[in-house]
């Protein structure tokens, strides 16, 4: 699948975001190494704290599904906002190679990786450290 078609996936699961307080729509579009798009989409609450970005939402709904392998996520906002570090932590988790585009709303996107976004991240072999 192409960057273009990733991003338009996205555009479109922005559309879906529950975002009544802050108004930021934002969408996600995961792709899984067997070709599966998966979508995401921010969901706020009153109660901030559980709010859940786009960007989680792909990735826990692909792991629900039994899926482990990912090669992309595009991330759709309003002016191109790049994921939040609780994002970046969980992408560095589960999708640690993964190309990342990061789009506005007219579809523009900048490329860039897991890696780039959060570098020396923590990971589980810190855990045996």
């Amino acid at each position: 699948m192409s960057p273009d078609e990733l991003v338009a996936h996205a555009l479109d699961a922005r559309t879906r975001a529950y975002a009544p307080y802050s108004r930021y729509a934002v969408g996600a579009a995961l792709l899984t190494a067997d070709g599966t798009v998966i979508y995401g989409c921010n969901v706020e609450n009153a109660a901030y704290p559980a709010t859940i970005c786009a960007e989680r939402v792909a990735l826990t709904a692909a792991v629900a599904l039994g899926k482990r392998a990912f090669t992309a996520l595009a991330v759709a906002t309003q002016n191109g906002g790049a994921p939040c570090g609780i994002c970046r932590q969980v992408m560095a988790e589960l999708g640690p190679d993964m190309t990342v585009y990061i789009a506005d709303a007219a579809g523009n996107y900048q490329t860039t990786s897991v890696a780039e976004l959060l570098p020396a991240s923590f990971t589980g072999a810190d855990l045996e450290r």
